[in-house]
């Protein structure tokens, strides 16, 4: 008898941003928020796309709407550039077989947000 496989339940998934790094993340953005010169801090979080060269690595929320992270975005063209996304729509992002964006569980940054995007503007990509 062959058994069906349910889909993957919301709850089943990993979560792309735990508690203790949306603390982070809100942390840094309330830091920054309205600030001519910003903080440049290390990122708390590399998420990637196993079906593809996708790469970001967020520093902040944005306090006043925390669906919105700023960090170094790279989407695999080989131009990675400092910018926002919404938390959600990486979410929502399906790629073959089901996969979905993932959170690198063993990242752990060793410079800033900045130290990063120069070596990725040199690299054409995110080297992390």
């Amino acid at each position: 008898m062959q058994q069906l496989l349910q889909p993957e339940s919301k709850e089943a998934r990993m979560k792309l941003i735990t508690d203790e790094i949306r603390n982070i993340l809100l942390t840094n953005g309330q830091a920054n928020a309205g600030r001519e010169e910003t903080i440049d801090f290390n990122p708390a979080v590399k998420l990637f796309c196993p079906w593809g060269a996708a790469t970001w690595l967020l520093t902040e929320l944005d306090p006043e709407d925390p669906d919105i992270a700023f960090g170094l975005c790279d989407l695999g063209m080989e131009c990675p550039e400092l910018g926002n996304v919404r938390i959600s729509e990486l979410e929502e992002l399906r790629g073959p077989g089901g996969l979905t964006i993932e959170r690198d569980l063993f990242f752990t940054a060793h410079k800033t947000l900045s130290g990063y995007a120069d070596e990725a503007q040199r690299l054409g990509r995110i080297d992390a």
